[in-house]
């Protein structure tokens, strides 16, 4: 999985890092966890981030978290991460719990919980940066030998409460997270994944391999947390989805079975339908006959994945590479959110060149029984948390196919529009939306005008906040729902109402509800008592489609203080009255009035 030491360490030794993105993280630990450095290093850089790592007096967790450190309140902190091994928080719990009664290891799990609590609320004093603690090992040789799993009194039982009272402490606080050590312990091995000299010796308890392990499961969170993880992914299908060459063997040749040698495939698309029930959103890109492969999708027995989970697909003989790109146009999505899979070396190889942002995972051909740990194991579609619209987002993807084929068909747009039905919700943040908000916010790249990041606490003060209101938008249509799309933030000073951020879902524009948003938000600043509405267009990579949305839609630019990098623009309130939308089947506002 990764190069020797010394060929990473040159490798990060010559990184030019001037195109990388900062990424902070300062570690607590009551364990030596510093040889994890390279590895976190040499992970973060493949995402995209220079790595900066930070460590802490060894064992001084809780005088760090709850007296205070420096590197803790320093700015542009990413994430804190915590290593506190079982044996440096209880020894009796660890070592010597056939000791304990019941009602001991019930008062040692309490205490713990409030050490738990006493850290992150010391932390969260300190610092609003992403929470990572990692929880207790499950024993490899529980205390109580074969006895300790025939009731709920053993030791793995106790540990298993204490990794229970851990998450019930981080759940209390917004951006905090458990990572599972007992994942990375199965996927190493207790035999690899533990150096007994080196715990003795200096209390560096993890093997390079563990520790590499590790590193991988703490990208996924700082992937996340930085809104870098994918929503689409693109497959293959001969020798990929199934064995063997349809356009050759038939259907009934391919192997796609519940047996063996067609098992793998069919666990491997089980595992692509996980991530479709997750929200992944599904495209096809083969070289193939249409009608060989959708014969595949619509008559073969043992076909997991069906017509209706595909939200977009180019089955064709062209260039993957162009294909790939006419994808990302349909379903509106930048390239670096999508997921390449193909068991080609010369179609992955191309789509690496020809499109660096997409993320290319290359199948062997020989070992398809290894596909299905593969896309399991990337960890590319991990997200820090699940709304219903992240589960919904494949059939929304589906929907908006329709609505394509529907737009392709309609002799003028304003038709169209009615066609749909359209029917917008307009609210104000409560705890219900908060999430969905903050995700929007810190994944949201091309329709969003300032592109600030902000977690969900962020998000609950702003809401909660006199000086500024956080709104969101709901879209629904004959086609389907397609959920919160849009999120807006306005902040009140004097009689000014400023857009700290206004953004919106790409699978949603060109129907006007971009306008019908801003409105209602012009509407409740008016509301509000502000005179002035202020807006600002920051440049980002992927932004500039918006650089002039104020402007369309009314609004003065400021040129005096305008620049390529800036723009700002104001708009008066008084007597303002929004447009008329009348091709909409409803507009339903729930923000009150004044």
């Amino acid at each position: 999985m990764y190069p020797s030491m010394h060929e990473m360490e040159a490798q990060l030794a010559n990184l030019d890092t001037s195109a990388l993105q900062p990424l902070r993280v300062q570690v607590l630990r009551n364990v030596m966890v510093e040889p994890i450095a390279p590895y976190m290093r040499y992970l973060t850089c493949q995402s995209g981030y220079d790595l900066n790592l930070g460590f802490g007096e060894f064992d001084n967790v809780f005088q760090e978290a709850v007296g205070g450190a420096p590197a803790l309140r320093e700015e542009g902190l990413d994430a804190v991460m915590l290593f506190t091994r079982l044996e440096g928080l209880s020894w009796d719990l660890a070592r010597n719990f056939p000791a304990l009664s019941e009602q001991a290891v019930d008062e040692e799990v309490r205490r713990l919980g409030d050490f738990f609590s006493a850290v992150i609320q010391g932390l969260r004093a300190q610092t609003d940066a992403m929470i990572l603690w990692c929880g207790m090992e499950p024993p490899v040789h529980p205390a109580l030998g074969i006895a300790d799993a025939q009731n709920g009194t053993g030791q793995s039982a106790a540990v298993e409460k204490v990794n229970q009272a851990l998450r019930k402490a981080l759940s209390a606080t917004s951006n905090a997270y458990c990572l599972d050590m007992g994942n990375c312990l199965a996927r190493v091995g207790a035999n690899r994944f533990y150096d007994q000299r080196f715990w003795h010796i200096g209390r560096a308890p993890y093997t390079r391999e563990a520790l590499g392990e590790i590193a991988h499961e703490s990208l996924k969170f700082f992937r996340a947390l930085k809104g870098k993880n994918k929503k689409c992914l693109i497959l293959d299908c001969d020798n990929t989805l199934w064995g063997g060459i349809v356009g050759e063997d038939g259907l009934a040749g391919i192997k796609l079975a519940r047996t063996h040698p067609g098992s793998a495939f069919h666990e491997f698309q089980q595992e692509i339908l996980g991530l479709a029930n997750r929200g992944i959103i599904l495209a096809l890109c083969s070289k193939n006959n249409e009608d060989d492969v959708w014969e595949v999708f619509d008559n073969h027995p043992d076909m997991v994945l069906k017509r209706e989970h595909i939200a977009a697909w180019r089955i064709n003989w062209q260039d993957k590479a162009a294909n790939i790109r006419e994808l990302a146009r349909d379903l509106s999505i930048g390239l670096d959110s999508m997921v390449f899979v193909d068991d080609s070396p010369f179609e992955a190889e191309l789509v690496r060149t020809e499109l660096p942002e997409v993320e290319v995972v290359h199948l062997p051909k020989e070992k398809p029984i290894e596909y299905r740990d593969m896309l399991a194991a990337c960890g590319l579609f991990d997200t820090l948390t699940l709304t219903a619209e992240d589960k919904k987002r494949g059939a929304m993807y589906r929907a908006e196919a329709c609505r394509r084929r529907a737009s392709s068909q309609a002799t003028n747009m304003i038709d169209f529009y009615r066609s749909l039905e359209m029917e917008v919700e307009i609210g104000l943040a409560d705890e219900f939306t908060i999430p969905r908000i903050a995700q929007q916010t810190q994944k949201t790249n091309q329709f969003n005008l300032t592109t600030r990041r902000y977690s969900e606490r962020d998000i609950e003060r702003l809401a909660k906040a006199d000086d500024s209101d956080v709104m969101w938008m709901r879209v629904m249509d004959r086609f389907g729902d397609s959920g919160i799309v849009g999120s807006c933030i306005l902040r009140y000073a004097e009689y000014r109402a400023e857009f700290d951020s206004f953004l919106l879902s790409c699978r949603v524009l060109g129907r006007d509800v971009e306008r019908v948003f801003l409105a209602h938000a012009l509407m409740r600043a008016r509301d509000q008592g502000a005179s002035f509405a202020e807006g600002v267009w920051l440049k980002t990579a992927k932004n500039s489609q918006v650089k002039t949305f104020f402007s369309d839609n009314g609004f003065t630019e400021d040129t005096e203080h305008s620049s390529a990098e800036e723009r700002y623009f104001h708009l008066p309130l008084d007597g303002y009255s929004p447009p008329d939308f009348d091709h909409f089947k409803s507009i339903t506002s729930y923000i009150p009035e004044g």
